[in-house]
């Protein structure tokens, strides 16, 4: 099997490339990336490439699989019509050069949803308004739900780890948490070596369709944030909220105002489609997780 990933340079690659690699029916994996991956196996070769390039079409000539990993999800400096270019319209140019290609996997996000509790892949499509990255998710398996129904799109909760987003690992270790009344809204979080390999599991499933992702714990941000920093202060969400948008907007860090409504509203799967049909199970415990997202990146 030939295998291609997108985005080999950012964050979920460095715990699926190795997976990859040594998986015996994986002859060849390609990467894409607009930056230089650093990984090396004898398996692997990487492309310097945008995923909006023309040559993508050559590059997936023979390719068995498509794993699509690629988006900006940090919005930063970057526009607001540059970031969809990429999220959105690049990656269904993607998929449209990919039309001879018999598996596609792509990443998706648990943010689709939006909020509530034990979610099925039934539920509807509700972003959190200000959530360009969740609402660009959603914009994509739209279109593979009409286009592309036999793709995969993995639907991960919080993905944590040694690798995890930056600003993840930075929300694990800041000082402040929000205050929120109880009872405090529930959240779940998945390890990277988990998501790694659900897609694994996609290359042979017989299954098509969405999948969530998620640990089987339940947990409030507070009481994550107490457990790793035990002298986190609280501070009222209007100051949250300020500082969130002048960082932003200053600076062009932190995530966009919009990610801080997740704090707010439960967000909780049901993961029982992927137990079922991909037969996955994560294998890491909430505590093991939080500790490894600690961790330096290797």
């Amino acid at each position: 099997m030939n295998v291609l990933v997108t985005g080999t340079s950012g964050c979920l690659a460095h715990a699926l490339l190795p997976k990859l690699c040594a998986h015996p029916d994986i002859a060849r994996v390609t990467g894409i990336d607009r930056k230089p991956c650093a990984f090396r196996h004898d398996k692997f070769t990487a492309w310097v490439r945008d995923i909006r390039d023309p040559d993508m079409v050559r590059l997936l000539n023979g390719t068995d699989a498509l794993v699509h990993l690629a988006f900006v999800v940090l919005k930063g400096r970057t526009a607001t019509a540059a970031m969809a270019a990429i999220n959105v319209h690049g990656s269904i140019r993607l998929f449209e050069a990919a039309a001879g290609v018999p598996r596609i996997i792509h990443l998706s996000s648990a943010a689709v949803y939006g909020h509530g509790e034990m979610l099925t892949e039934e539920a509807p499509f509700r972003p959190l308004p200000g959530f360009r990255y969740a609402a660009h998710k959603a914009a994509l398996e739209t279109y593979l739900e009409r286009r592309r129904p036999d793709a995969i799109r993995l639907r991960p909760h919080v993905i944590l780890g040694p690798h995890a987003q930056p600003l993840l690992k930075g929300l694990l270790r800041q000082p402040f948490y929000v205050r929120l009344p109880d009872p405090q809204p529930t959240l779940q979080c998945v390890h990277e070596d988990d998501v790694a390999d659900a897609i694994v599991a996609s290359l042979s499933t017989p299954g098509t369709g969405p999948f969530n992702l998620a640990g089987p714990e339940r947990f409030a941000f507070r009481d994550m944030l107490l457990t790793v920093a035990p002298h986190a202060r609280p501070i009222p969400p209007r100051v949250a909220a300020i500082a969130l948008r002048l960082g932003h907007a200053i600076a062009g860090i932190g995530g966009e105002p919009g990610w801080l409504q997740g704090i707010h509203r439960p967000l909780t799967l049901d993961c029982g489609r992927a137990r079922e049909r991909l037969h996955w199970a994560p294998q890491h415990t909430l505590q093991a997780t939080w500790a490894d997202s600690a961790q330096r990146s290797r």
